[in-house]
């Protein structure tokens, strides 16, 4: 389930993720990439803002990410930047992001892309959607928090 990257290089995250959905559970998995896009990858030419996965004919795809054409390549042996791109798990990940997804109506949200050991990784988190007070709450919440923190390192830098 919930995995320790180490000695990872991350390449994008997405910020709205946490923002936007209450993440339960998250997951590492590979994701299946051509040449060229793997060249942009190191290059972090990508965008996963607007992307997300489904669970679809028992493998999960991931939908919406841009990954730039490759600045040296040529224009014929190119990518094409918004194919579905399907990522790879095990069999009894799927049949449980698959159940919960269906059940809970939960989403899966990117949540950052990776690599690590030389493979790009992807973070894929399981989250509720938060409706726009509790993301007011969350905010205020934080900068409490934040308040409260400099308040007191304040204090502690008179004493």
């Amino acid at each position: 389930m919930a995995t320790k990257k180490t000695d990872a290089n991350v390449v994008a995250t997405n910020r709205q993720a946490r923002r936007d959905y209450e993440i339960l559970d998250t997951w590492e998995c590979g994701i299946v990439l051509q040449g060229s896009e793997v060249k942009s990858l190191r290059e972090a030419k990508v965008q996963l803002a607007d992307s997300y996965a489904r669970v679809r004919d028992g493998a999960v795809w991931l939908i919406g990410l841009h990954i730039a054409p490759y600045s040296l390549a040529s224009s014929q042996g190119g990518h094409v930047p918004l194919r579905e791109r399907k990522l790879l798990l095990n069999q009894h990940e799927i049949i449980e992001l698959k159940s919960r997804t269906d059940q809970e109506h939960l989403a899966l949200v990117p949540l950052s892309l990776y690599f690590k050991n030389g493979r790009a990784k992807l973070e894929l988190g399981l989250g509720k959607g938060r409706r726009t007070y509790d993301k007011r709450q969350l905010i205020a919440k934080r900068d409490a928090d934040r308040d409260a923190q400099r308040a007191m390192a304040s204090r502690s830098r008179e004493h």
